[in-house]
């Protein structure tokens, strides 16, 4: 395949997907970051959002956690905490869950505590967003 490189999506459980891609699109702590075949290296801190990768004209999304991706001008690995898809995130457990982290917040704990709710609230912003959006989509 032309103008495609090789995408590895890591998290600590194994390989979550590892294929030849068209383009990535990463949530990035500055915005979208968006890559193609023959980028020039970098590395990127990921945000909990959604990732796409295109393959053969084809978009796929990720639901992913924070993590680091590093780029080359014919790789990238993503090494994230968590991947999942869109179509295998429970709505109501998502809505649970972030129900939970925000009144964690509200509760004033350590330090500690607030960095963890604050990363349990990102993740399920970022699910529950991915399962709308999909809703949506159909």
């Amino acid at each position: 395949m032309a103008n495609t490189f090789l995408l590895e999506i890591v998290t600590p459980t194994g390989p979550f997907f590892t294929g030849q891609v068209e383009s990535l699109i990463l949530p990035a702590t500055d915005g979208s970051y968006g890559v193609e075949a023959g980028h020039e290296p970098v590395v990127a801190a990921i945000e909990p959002g959604e990732t796409r990768y295109k393959v053969d004209g084809v978009w796929t999304s990720v639901i992913v956690t924070h993590g680091f991706a590093e780029i080359m001008s014919d790789y990238a690995v993503v090494l994230v905490s968590t991947a999942e898809r869109p179509e295998e995130i429970d709505e109501a457990r998502a809505q649970r869950a972030k129900s939970r982290a925000e009144e964690r917040l509200r509760q004033h704990g350590s330090q500690r505590e607030y960095y963890r709710s604050k990363a349990a609230l990102a993740r399920a912003t970022a699910r529950l967003s991915a399962v709308r959006r999909r809703r949506g989509a159909r």
